[in-house]
């Protein structure tokens, strides 16, 4: 998750470009408690925070965010180096001096995609309580009955939400190699270990069934997964 706290109207657009589809964007515009019980519970990858806030020196909402979270990425923004010390101690990846450019924050943003890997890419899954938010990698399947979506996930945990199966599959782009193989059924093809007549095998052991009608195009679409992960290696 991404975090901007407060002074990067700017960089929305950016921030957005580079991470949107990949990450979570949340935009506020100060450090309350909320944000940072929000951080607890789900760690940002990466925060964005002006020094000089309305209600909280920057510095002092970065000591808070460090007592639990010793790894996220930090970006102080700023209209002077004053701090840098301070912001040293609290282990601020960068300092954006204001007025920025759209070469410095773009250099900036070609850093951190290096840092972070991108390729964990998320889905979040809107719900009439919260939203549930869940990496692509930890998906094994996911199923749709009773009006929910059911996701089995690689720790072996079932998330549930409310949702239509046409819903949940808009979520996915092509690229993120997941297969329809069944009515109200979706697989992750990263956690395919073989295919077995109308079966996928997981790699968990759990078998998927294939609905007939679309056998032939999951042994298409399953062998060219397989051809095109070893062109990667």
């Amino acid at each position: 998750m991404i975090a901007k706290m407060s002074g990067m109207n700017f960089a929305k657009d950016f921030l957005k470009a580079h991470f949107q589809g990949h990450m979570i964007l949340k935009f506020a515009d100060t450090v309350t408690e909320r944000i940072l019980n929000e951080a607890m519970q789900n760690r940002f990858d990466l925060v964005f925070m002006d020094i000089y806030m309305e209600k909280e020196n920057g510095i002092d909402a970065a000591q808070k965010l460090r007592k639990f979270d010793k790894d996220c990425l930090l970006v102080f923004t700023t209209t002077s180096t004053d701090h840098a010390l301070e912001g040293f101690r609290v282990r601020a990846l960068h300092y954006l001096v204001k007025p920025y450019s759209d070469k410095e924050l773009d250099m900036l943003l070609d850093e951190i995609s290096q840092k972070i890997s991108v390729e964990e890419k998320y889905i979040e899954i809107p719900s009439a309580s919260d939203s549930l938010r869940i990496k692509l990698c930890d998906i094994l399947y996911a199923e749709h009955f009773k009006h929910c979506i059911h996701i089995h996930c690689t720790d072996k945990s079932e998330k549930s939400v409310r949702s239509t199966f046409a819903e949940f599959v808009m979520l996915f782009d092509d690229g993120d190699n997941f297969f329809v193989c069944n009515r109200g059924i979706i697989v992750n093809l990263e956690h395919i270990r073989d295919m077995n007549g109308n079966e996928f095998v997981l790699d968990n052991g759990e078998r998927i069934s294939i609905s007939r009608s679309l056998v032939k195009s999951a042994k298409s679409t399953f062998g060219e997964y397989i051809f095109g992960r070893r062109d990667l290696h």
